[in-house]
């Protein structure tokens, strides 16, 4: 576990380093338009230096799309309907309420991915859960190359990426 923790600082600091608008710019124009034919995307809220999400949210539901995003709710990360946020679990910005609901397209946030298309998380396997939990949802992070690492360490309950989206384009696992 200290590898991991050593990890998540190492690349908490490449992607405070590549954080930039022009890249969220760049990821977000990527993600209309190569999942535009996708209805419900589940997008997480953007903290820190995370590739930004609020224009592309924004963006969106003015192509006429539905937006979940995160809510924990007894220990569980739910895909609720865009609302008004409030303050939510660790301080994030999340609904009130809302339905679970199953999504097209989950857009992930993550401190770094490898050629597998496993995901450095924060380590609370929130996402893993819910990636289990709905197998049907293309699994998609959002990511700066800098955040690019050759092989992590993964456990048998993490489940990879089907794609990240980076500033240069989409890199899918295995290429």
């Amino acid at each position: 576990m200290n590898d991991k923790r050593r990890l998540r600082e190492t690349y908490a600091a490449r992607r405070e380093a590549a954080h930039c608008i022009s890249h969220d710019e760049a990821i977000a124009r990527t993600v209309l338009e190569r999942y535009r034919a996708a209805q419900r995307f589940f997008v997480y809220i953007s903290v820190r230096s995370e590739v930004a999400t609020d224009r592309l949210i924004a963006a969106l539901l003015e192509a006429g799309k539905e937006v979940c995003v995160p809510r924990i709710e007894a220990g569980r990360m739910l895909a609720v309907p865009y609302a008004k946020l409030v303050r939510g679990a660790f301080g994030i910005p999340a609904p009130e309420g809302g339905e679970d609901m199953p999504c097209d397209v989950a857009l992930t946030p993550l401190l770094a991915f490898d050629d597998e298309g496993y995901r450095l998380g924060y380590g609370g396997g929130f996402y893993d859960a819910y990636f289990a939990r709905r197998p049907e949802t293309l699994r998609v992070g959002l990511a700066y190359c800098a955040q690019r690492a050759d092989r992590l360490p993964h456990e048998e309950w993490d489940v990879p990426l089907h794609a990240v989206v980076t500033e240069e384009g989409i890199f899918r696992p295995g290429t």
